[in-house]
């Protein structure tokens, strides 16, 4: 296999996390395009919202996503809201596999809490409607996630999503 592999999901899914798990395991490289984003403008997501508005972020974002060569042997960490904007979710489809990892909005509260890294520009810690937000975006984003190739519902390790792409796609 060397479809490009796009790991979707809500801020706090697990997807930089198991995105590496999953690339080492099948010996891709990993892309983390939030990253990516950060080092092509100079800046971080953080700053970019702040300094240049969500609207210039979304179009950066797509310009990085659509850089990415499908069959590259690439396992891509989206943005939470990569898919959902700029018709993004059809390029994703027509250049890869994508995974959705479905994590409630309660277990993504608690993660982020948890972590206590404040870097999220739409998700901040101190918000007392956190909970609320998540989700709201959730809501307004599930019908996009949902068009992924591949859903796994709460928590997973990239055993299991190997387990899952080998049964769904050959490996060759």
């Amino acid at each position: 296999m060397t479809t490009n592999i796009y790991m979707l999901g809500m801020p706090s899914s697990g997807k930089s996390t198991l995105g590496r798990q999953l690339a080492k395991e099948l010996n891709y490289d990993f892309v983390d395009l939030d990253r990516k984003i950060e080092v092509t403008e100079g800046k971080k997501i953080k700053e970019i919202f702040r300094l240049e508005g969500e609207e210039y972020f979304r179009k950066v974002e797509t310009d990085q996503l659509k850089k990415i060569e499908p069959d590259s042997k690439l396992v891509i960490a989206t943005g939470g809201g990569t898919p959902c904007f700029n018709e993004n979710m059809d390029y994703i489809k027509e250049s890869g596999i994508s995974v959705f990892l479905d994590v409630s909005p309660e277990n993504l509260e608690e993660r982020m809490r948890s972590s206590r890294r404040n870097n999220r520009p739409m998700f901040k810690l101190e918000n007392d409607n956190l909970l609320e937000t998540l989700q709201e975006t959730y809501n307004t984003r599930i019908d996009i996630y949902k068009r992924a190739d591949i859903i796994i519902e709460g928590d997973t390790d990239a055993s299991t999503i190997m387990w899952i792409l080998d049964a769904q796609f050959a490996r060759g």
